[in-house]
């Protein structure tokens, strides 16, 4: 599978305000429900988009996202995260139900700030797990105990994971989560981002094959 550097598993559901704000959200992938759940020990708002019935009787489709400025908002060709979230919310939308959780957990939990500067290294030719540990930071800080809490919050603990990532699955079935299938989610490969997914493939255990990153 290859070397990793990996945060360790959470030792603990993490806590979200019971009360969270919520309100239609009509999107180009479809008219979706959107959640804000707050997280009192960070003050961060996360978000929960639904789409249908999510109490079965089959699995939700469920993609968990974590926040990527860059590639979300600015249509960033280094890294798969713009594409892994439109072709998320376009699949549940044509499966017709599901939920799409967006964490605040920029740069692989390192803040925005960390990450830009992950970027400099990178562009000196470190890559995108080495550029992290040069900085003093886990190669991946994200946390999925949040996730598992909002998947509580919104009705489902028996999913349909849209992930390439397998510690993802391991992560959130620690948790309580059911995952009854991975579903792979590999889009948006380019020339300026081969390298990255590469790199996760070998060193970080995304499953992710050569035949993929050559595809046009």
């Amino acid at each position: 599978m290859g070397e990793r550097n990996l945060v360790e598993e959470p030792t603990q559901i993490k806590e979200i305000d019971s009360v969270p704000a919520e309100a239609n959200l009509p999107t180009v992938h479809g008219d979706f429900r959107i959640r804000i759940f707050n997280e009192p020990s960070t003050n961060l708002d996360h978000v929960a988009l639904t789409l249908g019935n999510m109490d079965g009787p089959d699995p939700t489709p469920v993609r968990i996202h974590s926040e990527c400025l860059t590639g979300d908002a600015f249509g960033s060709l280094r890294c798969d995260c713009g594409p892994q979230l439109d072709a998320a919310l376009s699949i549940i939308n044509k499966i017709g139900y599901g939920c799409l959780v967006y964490l605040r957990q920029e740069g692989r939990g390192i803040g925005l700030l960390a990450k830009i500067q992950a970027y400099n290294l990178q562009d000196k030719g470190a890559d995108t797990l080495d550029a992290n540990l040069l900085l003093g930071h886990p190669a991946d800080a994200r946390d999925y105990s949040l996730a598992a809490t909002i998947l509580n919050a919104v009705g489902t603990n028996r999913i349909n994971l849209m992930t390439n990532n397998p510690d993802k699955v391991d992560q959130l079935t620690s948790l309580g989560v059911e995952v009854v299938n991975r579903m792979p989610l590999i889009v948006g490969v380019s020339d300026e981002n081969k390298g990255y997914l590469g790199t996760k493939a070998s060193r970080m255990g995304h499953t992710i094959s050569d035949d993929d990153l050559d595809r046009p």
